[in-house]
């Protein structure tokens, strides 16, 4: 089940970061927010490798 949740994290992860590429142009706000969850969201999923 871990390895699901990490593979969920990293999925989760790169879905943020092209949602955040697509709307840089529009919205810079909640661009930076999915950046954020994005970033969180794979140092989570690091930190539940080691």
């Amino acid at each position: 089940m871990d390895t699901v949740f990490i593979y969920i994290l990293f999925l989760a992860a790169g879905f943020a970061i092209g949602g955040a590429y697509a709307m840089w142009k529009v919205n810079k706000l909640a661009s930076g927010v999915l950046v954020a969850l994005a970033v969180l969201a794979a140092v989570s999923g690091i930190l539940r490798l080691i």
